[in-house]
């Protein structure tokens, strides 16, 4: 039951990552196609298994649907599923299952359009203080020095850089410092970074890119903050044990 409510959020993702970049209304029309903008029934609109029935094409005017739909629905789905049974009784999970969602909105579209909306920071920073004044998840001096720490990190990084990092980057750093506090937050940095070289350099010698084209860094600070979040303790012992600290 809990792994279907994700399926549904999912699909809910789905508009938001499609309308908010166009600066459309999340909430009307209908869900509709995209192709030929016919509303879709009730059957259509059932997450991951409307695809499949389907055959991956609008029934309406049988041009193709992007494979993204479903594939949002079910990332959405296992992510925040494994969430829940790793955090379930503690009050992070709350906290967690709201940035995690907010990851993947911010994930998509800035892969989709080198773009992190004010929105949706505004709204991560807005569920962080109501969960933090309400329902304590984390230390307040923990979080505070860990989204300094993130934000001017990334600051320096964004100076640098000339151009070549955005400043949503940092703003997202900073939010996820908030989430995640010292030393998480570092944690979530490092991983970001390694995974951006690690792809970029995988991209760059199968020649899907070249050395001048712009890789969106969201996703990578969103992937190193998620995995942060689960792994987080282990990640740091087996760092200590690897160091001999």
């Amino acid at each position: 039951m809990t792994t279907l409510l994700w399926l549904l959020v999912g699909s809910f993702f789905n508009v938001v990552i499609h309308r908010l970049p166009r600066g459309e209304s999340i909430a009307f029309p209908a869900s509709h196609c995209v192709h030929c903008g016919v509303r879709l029934s009730a059957k259509e609109l059932i997450p991951f298994f409307s695809y499949a029935w389907q055959r991956g094409r609008c029934r309406h005017c049988g041009k193709p649907i992007s494979l993204r739909y479903p594939l949002v629905e079910l990332l959405t789905a296992v992510l925040l599923t494994l969430l829940w049974y790793l955090h379930q009784g503690g009050p992070a999970v709350y906290a967690y299952l709201a940035f995690t969602s907010l990851l993947i909105v911010i994930s998509f579209i800035d892969y989709d359009h080198f773009l992190i909306p004010d929105q949706l920071l505004v709204a991560g920073l807005g569920v962080w203080l109501l969960q933090q004044l309400f329902l304590p998840f984390i230390a307040w001096p923990l979080a505070l020095a860990g989204g300094a720490l993130a934000f001017a990190m990334m600051l320096v990084i964004y100076v640098l850089s000339r151009g070549g990092m955005g400043f949503g980057d940092v703003k997202l750093a900073g939010l996820i410092g908030l989430y995640l506090g010292t030393p998480l937050a570092m944690l979530s940095l490092f991983l970001a970074f390694v995974l951006g070289a690690g792809i970029g350099l995988l991209l760059l010698a199968s020649g899907l890119k070249k050395r001048k084209d712009a890789l969106p860094f969201g996703p990578f600070l969103a992937v190193g903050a998620f995995l942060a979040m689960v792994w987080g303790p282990q990640f740091i012992t087996w760092y200590r044990i690897f160091f001999g600290l």
